[in-house]
């Protein structure tokens, strides 16, 4: 008979009255795989997790049991890369673990910038920060360090200056890539190396105006994070906390994000890990596959379960994929097989030129349409946004309606960062770039005015009613009176951020209609916004949650779809990972489409198209088709058509094709009965071949 010790911990929870679950029936579910994952005793795991291979099942399985087994929901920690995924696998866990009454919303559980915005809180003063410090977005970070761009007279140059978006892209890959600027610049902005010295003075007022003002941008919250854990005491107080830490798609973690992990397992070494390194495509995010690749060197013993049935695809479709992402050179060996029956084989079909390639995909979903597959069960996927653009005018004079992803997030909508940043001024009085904005959204406010009232409020104590009495031009002064009272009104008592923002709204639904085109639509998009405020009792917690996961649209903000709500989905492949669809129309698969010409500077780099094309083809459920034109036009001229000629992908080999059944739009060509009848052989052919004799 074997005998199973029982954790101590399960001895203090019988004593609280909670009771275990003798038989986790949930475990059933589970193939052996996904079950060897789950129970893994102690010690370093990680969990190669095939495209569909229910790596979320797998994840939320493994918390149950961590908590059925007698570990406290509050010392797990599970890191993923989205808020709804971690709610999902909790969830999941909670209704695997109901009948034991552990309460499962005590797991630490969220993405790895709000787990670092809530332990920041707690060691604020060890790390040198206030606790009520604010979050910039990446477009209040853009404005800041444009703020200094313009002050140290860097745009005034004879020779441009980068731009305040290719500034920040430069700090964040120094920040997340643990390379230095000199490296980053050489082999990221090699068109800005000859601004060495100015853009490293550039970033160093950038962090002290971040300091100063008590702001931190997303870079910041890792940063922060990584430092405190390299503290030999308080990296020992947070590892202390956690008996286990579980991380999702480690494929796409950064070097800073690896060395946080390592920083807190530095003597309990419980970590589960779970990712594919075939999916890593995020490396303009400075996401390393090395991380995962490099995992069994970085935690000695570690244990490696493959999980290899795949619940989503066809087995003709993993044949092909199988066989693409075969051509890696560094990976782990995964052959994914699925129960489902065979069924269409993937499909490659060249095209003659682009407009033969939308009515192609455009005959193929509406016959799919037509077998019963709504229009937002199909995708077509493209490795740059505007790999779409001729599809898009095809689709709309057919009338065929769709959504597009990669477009305008919400928040970055002028007129919701406007009343954004009312609230984060109320939260942060020192917070310069909300100041910014919105004093010059008065009349007779420039960039000007805005320094000169900052300076006012600092002046003041960084009290926000003090702007009532800002000595401001006469064009202004009403604008000034007005917001003067707006923050005498609102920082005179404690209100719900709901209570806030219909405060805020009675000053700005009149400015609204000054700055802005189209104010009725853009007064809804305010509705929406107080509406999501009403889910929260303090403007902290909802300005934090704004910051680290905002809605990408006001559609996010809105309940599910009516049954007649339909659309085509089109989306970037970067965009589409994490998703599933009924059929997939993969387009513009192009040498110098995919991979992008701007890719193939280096192995690493053509490897990653590699994974981008693979990521796009398992997406598909039962139908997947795989497009090239022959033809792509650039143009009009006056004396023809400036177009150029392209060939299939390079990761379509012959191998590859064999798994698909490849056929050939018909090219144009002459109508026999054209051909003049009664004429023989003119012995051109034969003429032309004499000039050679």
């Amino acid at each position: 008979m074997q005998f199973i010790a029982i954790h101590p911990a399960v001895t203090r929870l019988r004593g609280k009255g909670i009771t275990m679950a003798n038989d986790m029936e949930w475990l059933r579910e589970c193939n052996p795989a996904q079950k060897k994952a789950v129970t893994h005793g102690d010690g370093p795991l990680l969990v190669v997790a095939g495209a569909g291979t229910g790596k979320t099942r797998t994840l939320a399985y493994r918390v149950a049991y961590l908590i059925s087994r007698g570990v406290s929901p509050d010392r797990i920690l599970l890191l993923t890369f989205t808020r709804r995924a971690a709610e999902e696998m909790l969830k999941r866990a909670s209704s695997a673990t109901a009948a034991s009454g552990a309460d499962v919303r005590k797991v630490w559980g969220g993405t790895f910038h709000a787990t670092a915005n809530r332990l920041l809180r707690m060691y604020a003063k060890p790390v040198g920060l206030s606790p009520d410090f604010t979050i910039m977005d990446q477009g209040d970070a853009e404005d800041l360090i444009n703020v200094v761009r313009h002050e140290k007279g860097f745009g005034k140059s004879d020779r441009r200056f980068p731009r305040k978006r290719t500034c920040l892209a430069i700090y964040s890959r120094r920040v997340n890539g643990t390379e230095d600027l000199p490296a980053v610049l050489k082999r990221y902005f090699p068109w800005c190396e000859e601004w060495h010295d100015e853009l490293k003075d550039l970033f160093k007022e950038y962090v002290d105006r971040k300091q100063r003002h008590n702001v931190l941008d997303y870079d910041d919250l890792l940063l922060y994070w990584y430092y405190l854990v390299q503290n030999e005491e308080l990296g020992k107080s947070i590892e202390d906390r956690f008996d286990h830490i579980l991380v999702d798609e480690y494929q796409d973690t950064n070097r800073i994000q690896a060395g946080i992990l390592r920083g807190i397992r530095q003597k309990n070494r419980n970590i589960m890990v779970v990712g594919d390194d075939a999916q890593s495509i995020y490396s303009f995010r400075s996401a390393t596959v090395r991380n995962m690749l490099d995992f069994p060197r970085q935690f000695d013993g570690a244990t490696i379960v493959a999980l290899e049935q795949n619940y989503r695809s066809v087995q003709s479709i993993l044949t092909t994929t199988n066989l693409l992402i075969s051509q890696a050179a560094e990976r782990y060996t995964k052959d994914l097989w699925s129960n489902r029956p065979e069924g269409q084989r993937p499909r490659l079909i060249t095209c003659t030129d682009e407009d033969s390639q939308n009515d192609t995909v455009i005959a193929a979903v509406l016959e799919h349409y037509e077998q019963g597959i709504p229009l937002r069960k199909q995708a077509v996927l493209f490795r740059a946004s505007y790999h779409s653009n001729s599809l898009e005018l095809a689709l709309a004079r057919k009338n065929i309606p769709f959504h597009k992803y990669g477009g305008l997030r919400f928040l970055e909508a002028a007129h919701i960062k406007d009343l954004v940043n009312l609230l984060r001024i109320l939260e942060n009085p020192q917070d310069q770039i909300a100041w910014f904005r919105v004093t010059q959204l008065l009349d007779g406010v420039g960039p000007a005015t805005a320094a000169a009232a900052f300076t006012h409020i600092a002046e003041n104590g960084f009290n926000p009613a003090s702007i009532a009495r800002f000595h401001a031009p006469p064009a202004a002064r009403d604008g000034f009176r007005r917001l003067g009272g707006l923050m005498e009104d609102l920082t005179s008592g404690y209100n719900k951020p709901s209570v806030e923002i219909e405060t805020i709204c009675r000053f700005y639904l009149p400015l609204l209609k000054a700055n802005y085109e189209n104010p009725d639509a853009r007064a809804r998009d305010v509705t929406h916004l107080t509406e999501l405020s009403n889910r929260y009792k303090s403007r902290r917690a909802f300005l934090t949650d704004l910051a680290l996961d905002p809605p990408r649209s006001t559609g996010d903000l809105a309940g599910p779809p009516s049954k007649d709500d339909d659309w085509l989905v089109l989306s970037t492949i970067h965009s589409a990972k994490g998703c599933e669809w009924d059929s997939v129309y993969l387009i513009c698969a192009s040498d110098g489409c995919l991979p992008s010409d701007m890719a193939t500077g280096s192995q690493e780099e053509i490897e990653e198209e590699l994974r981008l094309a693979y990521v796009s083809m398992t997406r598909a459920r039962d139908f997947l088709y795989v497009l090239w034109p022959m033809r792509y036009y650039h143009g009009r001229s006056r004396m023809g058509d400036a177009h150029t000629y392209s060939q299939l992908s390079r990761f379509f080999t012959d191998d590859v094709a064999a798994t698909m059944d490849t056929t050939a739009e018909p090219a144009d060509t002459l109508d026999s009965s054209d051909t003049p009848s009664g004429i023989s052989d003119t012995g051109i052919a034969s003429r032309i071949r004499d000039m050679w004799e």
